[in-house]
């Protein structure tokens, strides 16, 4: 059976590393490189980052892409076939939701692929509530979840909603 496809995406600094290393039952590959401009932190993902997650027999492919838009091709490249994708925004970062936005809209625009927008750093102080993302996403409240990209359960959670979502959308 061929594996699907999951891809993570989001602005610079929002968790996908951490999201895919959670996640994945396998060693992660990541494409780290020293970050060439401020971008707030040393390193940033160029390529993409790749994990594997067994599902009830069914092997899952977790893509996370680069954050910057000079890696857009990327996104573009990674959702070609994808079962979905998980958009990440940081939730102490509100001045970065107007780039993810344009991420979700790039990639849904060119892939019309199932998504869900999870908001990390839900255990830190000071950080939007997944219903006022969901807002500002115009989105409905189920299609955004608070995460914890560090955390196991709460990265399976998110992904769990993801699918339990889709399944009620498909025609029985």
């Amino acid at each position: 059976m061929k594996p699907m496809k999951l891809v993570i995406s989001g602005p610079v600094g929002a968790g996908k590393t951490t999201f895919v290393q959670a996640l994945s039952e396998t060693e992660t590959i990541s494409t780290e490189a020293d970050a060439s401009e401020d971008i707030g932190k040393a390193t940033t993902t160029v390529a993409f980052d790749f994990g594997t997650l067994n599902i009830d027999g069914q092997e899952l492919h977790l893509y996370g892409t680069p954050g910057q838009d000079r890696f857009d091709f990327m996104w573009d490249v990674l959702c070609e076939g994808a079962l979905g994708l998980v958009l990440l925004v940081a939730g102490d970062r509100p001045q970065d939701f107007l780039h993810a936005r344009h991420i979700l809209e790039f990639i849904t625009s060119r892939n019309p692929v199932p998504f869900i927008v999870g908001v990390t750093r839900q255990d830190l102080p000071s950080v939007w509530h997944p219903a006022d993302v969901a807002a500002y996403f115009d989105l409905p409240a189920t299609q955004v979840q608070g995460v914890v990209a560090t955390d196991q359960n709460s990265a399976r959670n998110l992904l769990i909603r993801l699918l339990e979502e889709e399944l009620r959308k498909e025609p029985i």
